[in-house]
């Protein structure tokens, strides 16, 4: 049978798309945000459980055999140095309470490099008690897609395990995410900062030159002129991405449904897992168990 894995801070399941592709039965779901947790049930027949993990006692959880978090990243980037808020936060020792009751065969925790900078959310993720820890860091998206996206993979197993990097034969290109049709909505805000009225000017990719986009980011929602895609369709040349193509720059299949706004659809892509790292972790958590 496949390992059973239970998810913690689930989004709207970018994860679970790359550990069902690899082969996994995803069990049970855990997610605190309503339009996320709508969209997932989109998209997946596993139930999908609305609820604030802080709360959550850890016997309601069915058993598994794997445990999966991705918990909010926002204050362990390098970014939140910008606003101040590059502070760690609690949500760590939620999970670490469930993994530490319920002890699985394997968990796996994914965030930010920035974690590395939070000496206590990382001895209680690589020092629990006969537990062996490998940590891979970084784990970059851009070995399969054309988006920069660098994240820590920590696997922790019960019992000693080779685990192996990524490999890649073949990494997409930006102009193979390009649709033929886009359809794009370009608020005033993105020519004006196209014509220097903000403090940062644009990143601009071009497909022709064969670039590699910047990270998904989750409030490209609030702000699409940051990430620009270079399109002569368009006037002045440029435009901002689709939602379909920003999901795309995530590794996200085109059967993947958003049932929402446009700017909902863009906050969850950026808050979610490249496929193809979580497909990379599924793979290797299914080797594991073969074993």
């Amino acid at each position: 049978m496949s390992p059973v894995v239970n998810s913690y801070f689930a989004g709207t399941g970018l994860m679970e798309i790359g550990l069902r592709n690899a082969g996994l039965h995803l069990q049970e779901s855990f997610e605190i945000d309503r339009a996320c947790v709508a969209n997932h049930r989109l998209n997946f027949s596993h139930p999908v459980r609305e609820c604030d993990l802080r709360e959550k006692v850890v016997a309601a959880d069915a058993e598994c055999d794997v445990m999966v978090a991705t918990y909010p990243c926002n204050h362990y980037s390098s970014a939140a140095d910008l606003h101040g808020t590059r502070s760690g936060d609690d949500l760590f020792l939620h999970f670490f309470r469930h993994l530490a009751i319920r002890r699985p065969e394997v968990y796996v925790v994914e965030n930010v490099p920035g974690m590395r900078k939070f000496p206590v959310v990382m001895e209680a993720m690589t020092h629990l008690p006969e537990y062996y820890v490998h940590v891979e860091c970084p784990v970059k998206s851009e070995l399969w897609l054309p988006q920069r996206r660098d994240r820590l993979i920590i696997l922790g197993s019960r019992r000693p395990f080779s685990w192996r990097a990524p490999e890649v034969k073949r990494r997409v290109r930006l102009r193979e995410i390009v649709e033929a049709e886009p359809t794009v909505h370009i608020p005033p805000y993105v020519i004006k900062r196209l014509k220097g009225k903000y403090r940062d000017r644009p990143i601009i990719s071009d497909p022709a030159r064969d670039d590699v986009a910047p990270t998904c980011v989750a409030h490209y929602h609030k702000d699409r002129g940051t990430r620009l895609l270079a399109d002569r369709r368009f006037p002045h040349g440029v435009r901002p991405y689709s939602v379909r193509e920003y999901a795309r720059l995530q590794g996200v299949p085109d059967t993947f449904r958003f049932g929402c706004s446009d700017a909902h659809a863009y906050r969850m892509i950026g808050l979610g897992v490249s496929v193809p790292v979580a497909e990379w972790v599924g793979r290797e958590v299914q080797r594991y168990f073969s074993k």
